[in-house]
C-alpha cells in the first residue's frame, strides 16, 4: 500500500475555501467527460447493489429454502446469488475502465494546459522559478493525481457507497439491531481521526527521508571519482549508511501507524458481530426474528468496517492531489509578462532596430539598464563587449523580445516590439546560443524545427547556403543521423553547425550571436567561423563579444557598462580613444600573448 504514502507539507494544506475553488475549478474541467464520469458513478452504484443483495440472498435461502423445505426458493436463490457475483463482476470491471479513462483522459488536458503555460512564459519566468520545481510539478505532482485517478478515485467512491448502502441496508433489516450494533461507531470514529493525524505525519517523514537518501545516492555516484581518488569509499558508504537507517525507522513508525490502527477496526469488527450474533439469537429465541435476516444482518456487517478502513487510509491521498491541483493551476495562472497586442500590427521583413530611454530590471531587482539609446541600422554587424553582468546578453534578449523593457521602447522598423505578434519579431529577430541545443531525434528533424512544413530539399539548400553541405551528408545517415538526448551523438562543433543551419532555415533578418564559437576548440573552431560567416550575409548582426576578434570584424562596437552604453564606435575609433573599449582589448591581448 506504499501508494497510500502520500503526505503533504504544512505549507501544502488548503483551507475549506481553497479547497472547495480546487475542486470546483476541478469538475469545470471534468465537463467534457462529466457524462461518461456520471456513468462511471451509475455503475458503481449497481456494483453496491449486487454486493449488498448477495446477504439478503443468503437470508432467503434459509429462510425460505432451507427452514421451509422449499427446494425452488433456495435453488433459486443462490441461481440469484450467482448472477449478482457475477454482474458485480463485470460492473466493477467496466467502472474500473470507465473512471480510469475519465481521469487519464483529465491529466492528459492538464498536462497540456501546464506544459503549453509554461512554453509561453518569457525567459524572465524562468530566471524566477527553479527548473526542478517546474519539472517536480509535472512529475511528481501529477503522479500524485495518477495515484488517485487509478485507485483512489475508485476505491474512495465505492467505499462510501458500500459504507452508506450497507448502513441502509442493516437498518432495513432492524432498526433495533443496528442502533446496538453502532456502540463501536465512536471508537472507531476516534481511532480513525488520529490514524489520518498520525499517518500523515509518519508518511511526510517517509518521502522527505526518501528525498535525502536519494539526494546522498545521486551524490555519491555524480562524485565517485572525487572519492576514489581520495579513497574516501569508506566514508561514503557510512553517509549513506546513516541516511539508509533514518529512512528504515521512518518507514518502521508508519508501519507502527498501521499496526494499531488496522486491529482496532477488525476487534471493533469482532466485537460488533458477536453483540450481533447475541443479541439476534436472543431475538430468534423469542421469535421477533427470522434466523435468515440475523445471518444476512451479520454479513452485510462485514461490509461496514472495511469501507471505514478504506476511506481512513485514502484521507491522504485526496489531501495530497488537492495540493498537488492547487500548485498545477498556479502554473496555468501564471500571468505572461510578453504577450501579443490585443490588436497587433504586422512587422516589415527588415528594418532597422532602434532603442530608445531603455530601462530593465528583473522582477524587485535593481536596474540593469536604464536610459540606453542606439540605432542599429538594417544591415549593420554590430557587437556588445563589456564585463560580466553588465547587461550585454540581457540588451540583446530585450531587442529579441525574450524580455519586456521595464521602461522605453525598442523599435523594428519603426515599429514597437509590443505592438506586434511575439511570434513575428521572434521570426525576424534570432537568437544563435553558445550552444546550440539539440532534441533527440534526427538532424533533420533538429534544422526543422526553424521550419516545421519544410522539406528535406530545404534543409540541404540550408546546410548548402553556410557550406556544411558535404559535412551531414558524410555521416552513414546522412540527415537521418539520430543525435541523441541533447545532441550528445554528435561533437559540439557538429552540434553548432546544426544550429547554424537551423537559423539559416529560419532565415531571420536580425541575428544575434552570444559567441558561437567561444565553447569549441580551434580546429572546430574555424570550420563553425566560415559557416557564421556565410549565415551572417545580407543579415543585421548583433555580436556579444566574448573573444574581443569578434568585435574587430563589426562595423561597430558598443561597449555596456554601468548600466548603459559606455562607448560607441568603430574598433579602430575606440582603441585610438584610449578609453574603456581600448583597456579591455589590450587587456584581451595580452592574454593571448601570456604576459
Amino acid at each position: 500500500m506504499g501508494w497510500l504514502q502520500g503526505g503533504v507539507t504544512e505549507e501544502d494544506r488548503l483551507d475549506l475555501t481553497a479547497t472547495g475553488e480546487v475542486l470546483s475549478r476541478t469538475l469545470r474541467l471534468l465537463g467534457p467527460y462529466r457524462r461518461r464520469a456520471f456513468g462511471a458513478f451509475l455503475l458503481l452504484v449497481a456494483w453496491t447493489g449486487t454486493i449488498l443483495a448477495g446477504p439478503f440472498f443468503v437470508g432467503r435461502a434459509i429462510d425460505g429454502g432451507i427452514r421451509a423445505g422449499d427446494r425452488g426458493a433456495l435453488y433459486s436463490s443462490v441461481v440469484a446469488y450467482f448472477v449478482a457475483a457475477c454482474l458485480g463482476y463485470f460492473l466493477y470491471r467496466f467502472a474500473i475502465v470507465t473512471l480510469a479513462a475519465v481521469g487519464e483522459n483529465f491529466l492528459r488536458d492538464l498536462r497540456r494546459r501546464v506544459f503549453g503555460r509554461m512554453l509561453d512564459q518569457s525567459l524572465g519566468f524562468y530566471d524566477r522559478e527553479k527548473s526542478g520545481v517546474l519539472v517536480s510539478r509535472m512529475t511528481s505532482d501529477v503522479d500524485s493525481l495518477s495515484e488517485l485517478v487509478q485507485f483512489g478515485l475508485l476505491m474512495f467512491t465505492g467505499a462510501a457507497l458500500q459504507l452508506l448502502g450497507s448502513m441502509v441496508a442493516l437498518g432495513l433489516l432492524s432498526g433495533r439491531l443496528l442502533l446496538i450494533c453502532l456502540v463501536s461507531v465512536p471508537v472507531v470514529a476516534v481511532a480513525s481521526i488520529k490514524f489520518q493525524r498520525d499517518s500523515n505525519r509518519a508518511y511526510l517523514d517517509v518521502r522527505d527521508r526518501i528525498g535525502l537518501t536519494l539526494s546522498a545516492l545521486q551524490e555519491g555516484i555524480a562524485g565517485v571519482r572525487i572519492v576514489q581518488a581520495f579513497a574516501r569509499e569508506d566514508l561514503e558508504a557510512e553517509r549513506f549508511a546513516r541516511t539508509n537507517r533514518e529512512l528504515y525507522r521512518s518507514h518502521m513508525q508508519s508501519v507502527k501507524v498501521a499496526a494499531w490502527y488496522l486491529p482496532i477496526i477488525d476487534i471493533a469488527g469482532t466485537v460488533t458481530t458477536a453483540v450481533a450474533i447475541g443479541v439476534g439469537g436472543w431475538l430468534v429465541r423469542d421469535g421477533q426474528m427470522s434466523i435468515g435476516t440475523v445471518v444476512a444482518f451479520i454479513l452485510l456487517l462485514q461490509g461496514l468496517f472495511e469501507p471505514v478502513q478504506q476511506l481512513s487510509q485514502l484521507f491522504n491521498l485526496v489531501q495530497s492531489a488537492t495540493a498537488s491541483l492547487a500548485k498545477l493551476f498556479s502554473l496555468i495562472d501564471e500571468p505572461i509578462d510578453v504577450s501579443d497586442a490585443d490588436q497587433p500590427v504586422d512587422f516589415p521583413s527588415t528594418g532597422s532596430i532602434a532603442v530608445e530611454k531603455l530601462a530593465f530590471g528583473y522582477r524587485d531587482g535593481p536596474m540593469i539598464l536604464s536610459d540606453v539609446d542606439l540605432e542599429i541600422a538594417e544591415g549593420e554587424r554590430i557587437a556588445f563587449v563589456g564585463p560580466t553582468g553588465a547587461g550585454k546578453s540581457t540588451l540583446a534578449k530585450l531587442i529579441a523580445r525574450l524580455y519586456d523593457p521595464s521602461g522605453g521602447s525598442i523599435r523594428f522598423g519603426g515599429i514597437d516590439l509590443r505592438d506586434g505578434r511575439t511570434r513575428d519579431i521572434r521570426n525576424r529577430v534570432l537568437v544563435v546560443p553558445q550552444e546550440g541545443h539539440l532534441f533527440a531525434g534526427t538532424i533533420a528533424d533538429n534544422i526543422r524545427i526553424a521550419r516545421p512544413e519544410a522539406s528535406d530539399s530545404h534543409i540541404r539548400a540550408a546546410l548548402d547556403r553556410i557550406g556544411v553541405l558535404d559535412r551531414i551528408e558524410n555521416f552513414e545517415d546522412g540527415l537521418q543521423t539520430e543525435v541523441r538526448e541533447g545532441g550528445s551523438r554528435l561533437s559540439a562543433g557538429e552540434r553548432q553547425l546544426v544550429s547554424l543551419a537551423r537559423a539559416a532555415l529560419a532565415d531571420p533578418a536580425v541575428l544575434v550571436l552570444d559567441e558561437a564559437t567561444s565553447s569549441l576548440d580551434p580546429g572546430t573552431e574555424l570550420i563553425v567561423e566560415d559557416a557564421l560567416e556565410q549565415l551572417m550575409q545580407g543579415r543585421t548582426v548583433i555580436a556579444i563579444a566574448h573573444r574581443l576578434s569578434t568585435s574587430e570584424r563589426c562595423d561597430r562596437v558598443a561597449v555596456i557598462a554601468d548600466g548603459g552604453i559606455a562607448e560607441i564606435g568603430p574598433h579602430d575609433e575606440l582603441v585610438a580613444q584610449g578609453g574603456r573599449y581600448a583597456a579591455l582589448f589590450e587587456a584581451w591581448e595580452r592574454g593571448l600573448t601570456g604576459e
